[in-house]
């Protein structure tokens, strides 16, 4: 872990790191949705958690490069507008928007993830991230 105390706020802005994206990350826990997925995601490269952030990605979509190589971002906020997943799917959607400063200017990313739930080799359902759209950019 990156520096975080249990008793510091996750940066996902949903409680405290520990009982929120740290259970996630450090591999206490195992997220139960997309929405917990893409909260984790969004704390792990806000604490440059390479590691987890591959081991979430969906392998078909999984960049070969490295992902937190950008240093000088800082994460500032996440706001999640909304979930979509149908009861019983193994399939879903969120949309959201990060705050983030790069050389001391704020910039924002408005993303819809696709997620998909898949078992993996120790008969555990996980949520993988498969890839984003950017509807500012349509």
């Amino acid at each position: 872990m990156a520096g975080k105390s249990d008793k510091q706020a996750c940066p996902c802005g949903k409680g405290m790191y520990a009982a929120c994206c740290g259970r996630f990350i450090s591999g206490a826990a195992v997220p139960a949705t997309a929405e917990q997925l893409m909260r984790s995601r969004y704390t792990a490269f806000a604490l440059r958690e390479e590691a987890y952030l591959r081991s979430t990605w969906h392998p078909d979509t999984l960049p070969d490069e490295p992902i937190t190589a950008e240093s000088d971002v800082k994460w500032i906020g996440l706001d999640v507008i909304r979930q979509k997943h149908e009861k019983d799917s193994d399939e879903a959607t969120v949309e959201f928007i990060a705050r983030f400063k790069v050389g001391g200017r704020a910039h924002r990313l408005h993303e819809v993830s696709s997620f998909v739930r898949q078992t993996d080799a120790a008969g555990v359902a996980r949520w993988y991230y498969v890839d984003g759209a950017f509807p500012d950019d349509e």
